[in-house]
């Protein structure tokens, strides 16, 4: 498989063509909302009655915060503080991080909000396509309660047939993502049509004033309903996350031409509905549709909700890849499913785990009903630390004023803690499953970073100074053979363990000499021209620093390459690299982390991916020479 290209963010279509196909892998997840955001706002359970008042507003409370959340929030302010262009939470804390360089205090706490944004985002991975698909496929039973006991395993089917196709890669099925969502947009919007025009008392909706009425007059109900209201913008995240791939314009032409028009078309036709037929509720959505349309309304909501699945889970693998690459997780096996489109990526190991906690979330809790009682606190978790890291792009990496950034900023934060408030009541109900896999991953991804940090400064510790080093090697230099030795170190301007174990074992030289340390730097994109930096040590040896952006394939064999035009060319078969690989010992002498963490560190130490595979380098050119380090 052909690696990914380096140096360059993906090339742009046209902004038509793009907001066509953003339809799918942007808006995939927020255009599934209405399978079940209005069932569960107008729910019997939250104590507020169904009748045309509350109906009304509800409605208005969906609508503003869909507003005042997506459309000025998200798409006219967050997507202003993107990295070179790209978006997404782990973007968003790299861009924050250059500001605070050199600011250990004041970046610490910051890094970690960013983590934990990141840490949840992982529990909506699990929720999104556990809910979407189920609450698709449960339009079976408005057509007749036969399909009762068949809603669930056919799930379970579809769920598992969508991540046993990940490693196929999405560039076969992603050229009919957009035109099928392109017709579920239309279908939402028709049908909401439809039934506003046999009751347009709902646009009325549209004012204010009946938000405000519902969510202050019926006392605590009011704050407890908020918790379903939030699930009219889950989704909101990947505009920003996504926004990279189509850009701004492209994602803000498809969400004011199409998809907001037909969300709120389709919000207010249910609402049309409810006032009409108030047992409609059991599933307003479906009982929209004639029955002629309910079973090609079925197969298109199910066909939507994988391609919302699949939005989730490249994401999931996008941020999975950027957090190896900013040192928050271990080397995993990337696979990169096609040859043309930059960023269609599989994680094998991850895809599985993601299956296995979706399949765990479809069977545990049974109906969408039970998990949107789950769904919602990581999103609105993930969106609140966005708020707070949009606050520092804006103050620091902006410079606006203290008040300024304070006043654009402080009112959205005062919404999402509202909302994650209200959220955080459904704990109890399911809302600790997305929690749990957000504090797994969190404790993962911490304990990585932590773990890294002792151990290069164990090795730095006992580590000899390279310059002094080679001026004492060389005063008595070994026998050089032919070729050419590449070490790869983490530490430069220290002397790699593999190079020691070498010269001790073997007592002989390449004659020349190659430290090779590669970076990452806190920009998706690092241009070709500001691959490679060079630096002559003598004696034929040489420093090469080699710079990655977290977005970018580090293949160090393409970057070597670059290497010729600087008059250091490399021969395949001229070339052996030394690798140290060191086995990770836990210590309760050493003061470093709980032993439980020390233990979980060295685990995926252990278990972490190969560098051969991860750097690209051949595998019959190869040497790797192990160290224990305790920490």
């Amino acid at each position: 498989m052909q690696k990914e290209n380096n140096g360059a963010p993906p090339q742009k279509s046209s902004t038509a063509g793009l907001a066509l196909l953003a339809l799918g892998i942007v808006f995939g997840d927020i255009g599934t909302s209405p399978l079940y955001a209005v069932k569960e706002t107008f729910a019997p359970g939250h104590g507020i009655p169904l009748n045309t008042e509350n109906i009304l507003g509800g409605l208005s409370t969906i609508f503003w915060s869909i507003m005042v959340v997506v459309s000025i929030k998200y798409v006219m302010l967050i997507m202003r503080a993107d990295n070179k262009g790209e978006g997404g939470i782990m973007a968003l804390l790299a861009l924050v991080s250059s500001a605070f360089k050199g600011e250990g205090g004041a970046r610490a706490p910051i890094l970690m909000l960013g983590v934990i944004g990141a840490a949840l985002f992982f529990g909506d991975a699990v929720l999104t396509p556990a809910i979407s698909v189920l609450s698709a496929v449960e339009g079976l039973e408005v057509g007749t309660a036969a399909f009762k006991p068949y809603v669930v395993p056919i799930a379970v089917a579809v769920i598992t047939t969508l991540f046993a196709f990940q490693r196929h890669g999405t560039a076969v099925v992603g050229a009919f993502f957009g035109p099928i969502c392109l017709v579920w947009f239309l279908a939402l919007g028709a049908v909401g049509l439809y039934n506003i025009g046999q009751n347009p008392v709902v646009l009325e909706a549209l004012n204010p004033l009946h938000a405000l009425r519902f969510v202050t007059g019926h006392g605590f109900a009011s704050f407890v309903v908020l918790g379903a209201v939030l699930l009219a913008f889950t989704g909101a995240e990947a505009l920003y996350a996504d926004m990279g791939h189509f850009g701004k314009r492209a994602v803000r032409l498809a969400w004011f031409g199409l998809v907001l028009p037909a969300l709120v078309l389709n919000y207010f036709g249910q609402g049309a509905l409810l006032i009409a037929r108030p047992e409609a509720l059991a599933n307003p959505f479906y009982h929209a549709y004639p029955d002629w349309a309910l079973y090609p309304m079925i197969a298109l909501a199910t066909a939507a909700t994988v391609i919302a699945s699949q939005a989730t889970i490249s994401g999931a693998y996008s941020i999975t890849r950027q957090a190896m690459q900013l040192g928050y997780l271990p080397r995993m096996s990337v696979q990169h499913t096609s040859e043309k489109e930059i960023g269609q990526i599989y994680v094998p190991g991850l895809n599985w785990i993601l299956l296995a906690a979706v399949l765990a979330a479809v069977i545990g809790f049974g109906s969408s009903s039970k998990l949107a009682s789950a769904y919602g606190v990581a999103v609105v978790g993930t969106m609140m630390i966005d708020t707070v890291l949009t606050f520092f792009v804006i103050r620091f990496n902006w410079g606006y004023n203290l008040l300024l950034a304070a006043f654009a900023t402080g009112f959205f934060l005062l919404v999402d803690v509202t909302f994650f408030s209200a959220s955080l009541l459904k704990i109890g109900e399911g809302g600790w499953f997305p929690l749990t896999v957000g504090a797994a991953m969190f404790a993962i991804m911490v304990t990585w970073r932590r773990g890294r940090e002792l151990l290069l400064a164990q090795l730095k510790q006992s580590s000899v100074p390279l310059d002094a080093f080679l001026k004492s090697l060389f005063k008595s230099p070994p026998i050089r053979i032919p070729g050419t030795a590449v070490f790869l170190t983490s530490t430069p301007g220290a002397v790699p363990h593999a190079m020691l174990h070498n010269l001790a074992h073997n007592k002989v030289l390449h004659e020349r000499v190659v430290f090779l340390t590669v970076l990452i730097k806190d920009v998706p994109w690092v241009p070709t021209e500001e691959r490679i930096r060079i630096e002559d040590l003598g004696n034929n040896c040489f420093q090469l620093t080699v710079h990655f952006g977290f977005k970018d394939s580090p293949d160090v064999m393409q970057a070597l390459e670059l290497c010729r035009a600087q008059e250091l060319a490399f021969e395949p078969l001229q070339t052996s690299f030394f690798l140290s690989r060191e086995t990770v010992i836990p210590s309760i002498r050493q003061k470093g982390m709980a032993l439980w963490r020390e233990r979980l560190f060295s685990t995926m130490a252990r278990n972490a991916g190969s560098a051969v595979e991860y750097f690209n380098l051949p595998t019959n050119r190869v040497i790797e020479l192990g160290t224990q380090v305790e920490i």
